[in-house]
Protein backbone atom coordinates (compact mmCIF):
# COMPACT_ATOMS: atom_id res chain seq x y z
CA UNK A 1 0.00 0.00 0.00
CA UNK A 2 1.08 3.49 -1.03
CA UNK A 3 0.85 5.97 1.64
CA UNK A 4 0.64 9.79 -0.11
CA UNK A 5 2.83 12.37 1.44
CA UNK A 6 2.56 16.16 1.16
CA UNK A 7 5.44 18.76 0.91
CA UNK A 8 5.37 20.08 4.36
CA UNK A 9 6.34 23.58 3.14
CA UNK A 10 3.29 23.24 0.93
CA UNK A 11 0.77 21.94 3.30
CA UNK A 12 1.38 24.44 5.89
CA UNK A 13 1.31 27.39 3.62
CA UNK A 14 0.14 27.03 -0.44
CA UNK A 15 1.07 29.77 -2.44
CA UNK A 16 -1.64 32.87 -1.71
CA UNK A 17 -3.22 30.96 1.17
CA UNK A 18 -4.16 33.15 4.49
CA UNK A 19 -1.09 31.70 6.05
CA UNK A 20 1.29 32.50 3.25
CA UNK A 21 0.15 35.74 3.15
CA UNK A 22 0.20 35.98 6.85
CA UNK A 23 3.87 34.54 6.54
CA UNK A 24 5.10 36.69 4.41
CA UNK A 25 3.78 39.69 5.85
CA UNK A 26 5.70 39.43 9.04
CA UNK A 27 8.89 40.04 6.78
CA UNK A 28 8.10 43.62 7.54
CA UNK A 29 5.45 43.80 9.95
CA UNK A 30 7.86 42.34 12.89
CA UNK A 31 11.38 43.97 12.07
CA UNK A 32 9.28 47.44 12.05
CA UNK A 33 8.02 46.46 15.69
CA UNK A 34 10.72 45.48 17.10
CA UNK A 35 12.79 49.07 15.91
CA UNK A 36 9.78 51.17 17.34
CA UNK A 37 10.39 49.27 20.17
CA UNK A 38 13.49 49.38 20.48
CA UNK A 39 13.70 53.24 19.66
CA UNK A 40 10.98 53.96 22.41
CA UNK A 41 12.97 52.03 25.13
CA UNK A 42 16.28 54.18 23.40
CA UNK A 43 14.73 57.42 24.45
CA UNK A 44 12.52 56.41 27.53
CA UNK A 45 14.40 53.86 28.98
CA UNK A 46 14.47 49.75 29.91
CA UNK A 47 11.43 50.01 32.09
CA UNK A 48 9.23 51.48 29.72
CA UNK A 49 5.79 49.89 29.77
CA UNK A 50 4.75 51.05 26.04
CA UNK A 51 8.07 49.81 24.87
CA UNK A 52 7.55 46.09 26.46
CA UNK A 53 4.40 45.76 24.71
CA UNK A 54 5.77 46.42 21.67
CA UNK A 55 8.49 44.16 22.17
CA UNK A 56 6.07 40.75 22.93
CA UNK A 57 4.34 42.16 20.07
CA UNK A 58 7.36 42.11 17.90
CA UNK A 59 8.82 38.60 20.05
CA UNK A 60 5.68 37.16 18.00
CA UNK A 61 6.04 38.83 15.15
CA UNK A 62 9.91 37.89 14.89
CA UNK A 63 8.57 33.72 15.20
CA UNK A 64 6.51 34.03 12.51
CA UNK A 65 9.05 35.49 10.75
CA UNK A 66 11.46 32.38 11.47
CA UNK A 67 8.39 30.20 10.11
CA UNK A 68 8.32 31.44 7.14
CA UNK A 69 11.85 31.19 6.19
CA UNK A 70 11.10 27.29 7.76
CA UNK A 71 8.12 26.59 5.27
CA UNK A 72 10.23 27.71 2.06
CA UNK A 73 13.01 25.10 3.12
CA UNK A 74 12.87 21.27 2.53
CA UNK A 75 10.32 19.85 5.18
CA UNK A 76 12.64 17.32 6.01
CA UNK A 77 15.93 18.76 6.38
CA UNK A 78 17.59 19.32 10.12
CA UNK A 79 17.55 23.17 9.79
CA UNK A 80 14.07 22.92 9.13
CA UNK A 81 13.83 21.26 12.01
CA UNK A 82 16.06 23.71 14.01
CA UNK A 83 13.73 26.88 12.49
CA UNK A 84 10.93 25.14 14.15
CA UNK A 85 12.26 24.60 17.48
CA UNK A 86 13.82 28.08 18.16
CA UNK A 87 11.18 30.14 16.31
CA UNK A 88 9.00 28.87 19.42
CA UNK A 89 11.28 28.90 21.90
CA UNK A 90 13.24 32.28 20.63
CA UNK A 91 9.75 33.82 20.40
CA UNK A 92 8.80 33.08 23.90
CA UNK A 93 11.95 33.67 25.58
CA UNK A 94 12.22 37.08 23.93
CA UNK A 95 8.73 38.04 24.59
CA UNK A 96 9.81 37.10 28.59
CA UNK A 97 12.36 40.06 28.64
CA UNK A 98 9.08 42.16 26.91
CA UNK A 99 7.11 41.17 30.07
CA UNK A 100 9.82 41.61 32.53
CA UNK A 101 9.53 45.47 30.96
CA UNK A 102 5.96 45.64 31.63
CA UNK A 103 6.89 44.23 35.31
CA UNK A 104 9.41 46.85 36.05
CA UNK A 105 7.62 49.41 34.78
CA UNK A 106 5.08 48.63 37.89
CA UNK A 107 8.01 48.52 40.22
CA UNK A 108 8.34 44.78 40.37
CA UNK A 109 11.85 43.23 40.85
CA UNK A 110 13.00 41.98 37.28
CA UNK A 111 13.03 38.65 36.72
CA UNK A 112 16.56 38.97 34.85
CA UNK A 113 18.33 39.85 37.97
CA UNK A 114 16.44 37.03 40.01
CA UNK A 115 17.92 33.11 40.30
CA UNK A 116 15.83 29.99 40.69
CA UNK A 117 13.35 29.05 38.28
CA UNK A 118 13.53 32.92 37.25
CA UNK A 119 16.55 31.66 35.66
CA UNK A 120 15.50 29.87 32.51
CA UNK A 121 14.61 33.73 31.38
CA UNK A 122 18.57 33.80 30.22
CA UNK A 123 18.74 30.67 28.03
CA UNK A 124 15.43 31.31 26.63
CA UNK A 125 16.19 35.02 25.75
CA UNK A 126 19.24 33.47 23.91
CA UNK A 127 17.51 31.28 21.93
CA UNK A 128 16.53 34.40 19.76
CA UNK A 129 19.72 35.29 18.34
CA UNK A 130 20.03 31.16 17.54
CA UNK A 131 16.71 31.56 15.40
CA UNK A 132 18.04 34.37 13.64
CA UNK A 133 21.35 33.18 12.65
CA UNK A 134 19.41 30.08 11.54
CA UNK A 135 16.85 31.85 9.63
CA UNK A 136 20.12 33.41 8.21
CA UNK A 137 21.73 30.20 6.93
CA UNK A 138 18.06 29.33 5.81
CA UNK A 139 17.70 32.23 3.47
CA UNK A 140 21.31 31.42 2.35
CA UNK A 141 20.20 28.02 0.86
CA UNK A 142 16.78 30.11 -0.38
CA UNK A 143 19.71 32.11 -2.47
CA UNK A 144 18.81 35.53 -0.21
CA UNK A 145 22.78 35.89 0.12
CA UNK A 146 23.27 39.60 1.08
CA UNK A 147 19.85 39.40 3.58
CA UNK A 148 21.49 36.63 4.71
CA UNK A 149 24.95 37.86 5.75
CA UNK A 150 22.99 41.27 6.99
CA UNK A 151 20.92 39.01 9.18
CA UNK A 152 23.58 36.97 10.47
CA UNK A 153 25.36 40.20 11.40
CA UNK A 154 22.25 41.11 13.30
CA UNK A 155 21.95 37.83 14.93
CA UNK A 156 25.78 37.96 16.25
CA UNK A 157 25.60 41.78 17.53
CA UNK A 158 21.66 40.86 18.77
CA UNK A 159 23.25 39.89 22.17
CA UNK A 160 25.98 42.36 22.57
CA UNK A 161 23.02 45.37 21.62
CA UNK A 162 20.42 43.88 24.81
CA UNK A 163 22.57 42.32 27.13
CA UNK A 164 24.46 45.08 27.20
CA UNK A 165 21.52 47.30 27.03
CA UNK A 166 23.21 49.68 24.12
CA UNK A 167 19.93 51.47 23.08
CA UNK A 168 21.92 52.65 20.14
CA UNK A 169 23.45 49.70 18.77
CA UNK A 170 20.32 48.09 19.44
CA UNK A 171 18.09 50.45 17.14
CA UNK A 172 20.88 49.91 14.57
CA UNK A 173 20.12 45.93 14.98
CA UNK A 174 16.62 46.59 14.13
CA UNK A 175 17.63 48.80 11.27
CA UNK A 176 19.66 46.27 9.91
CA UNK A 177 17.04 43.38 9.87
CA UNK A 178 14.08 45.83 8.84
CA UNK A 179 16.65 46.55 5.37
CA UNK A 180 17.24 42.38 5.11
CA UNK A 181 14.42 41.24 5.69
CA UNK A 182 12.34 44.08 3.38
CA UNK A 183 14.80 43.40 0.62
CA UNK A 184 13.93 40.09 0.80
CA UNK A 185 10.06 40.86 0.82
CA UNK A 186 10.86 42.76 -1.93
CA UNK A 187 12.66 40.05 -4.01
CA UNK A 188 9.93 37.17 -3.84
CA UNK A 189 7.24 39.71 -5.02
CA UNK A 190 9.79 40.47 -8.16
CA UNK A 191 10.31 36.67 -8.09
CA UNK A 192 8.02 34.52 -9.67
CA UNK A 193 4.51 33.87 -8.37
CA UNK A 194 6.34 35.72 -5.30
CA UNK A 195 7.77 31.93 -4.95
CA UNK A 196 11.27 31.27 -3.10
CA UNK A 197 13.16 28.83 -5.04
CA UNK A 198 16.02 26.57 -2.83
CA UNK A 199 19.30 25.96 -4.82
CA UNK A 200 19.43 22.48 -5.67
CA UNK A 201 21.56 19.89 -3.41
Amino acid sequence: MTTATADPAVALAPAGSVADKMLTGSLVVAPLLYLIADTVYAVNGWDDPSAGVLHVLGAIGYGLVVLRVAAWLSGGSVLTAGLLITAIAGSVGNAAYGFDTIHMSLGDTALVDQSGAAAIIKPMGLMFPLAIALAAIGLNTLRHRIPAILVLIAAIVWPVAHIGNVASLAVAVNVLLVVAFGSVLWGIRSGENGRVRPKPA
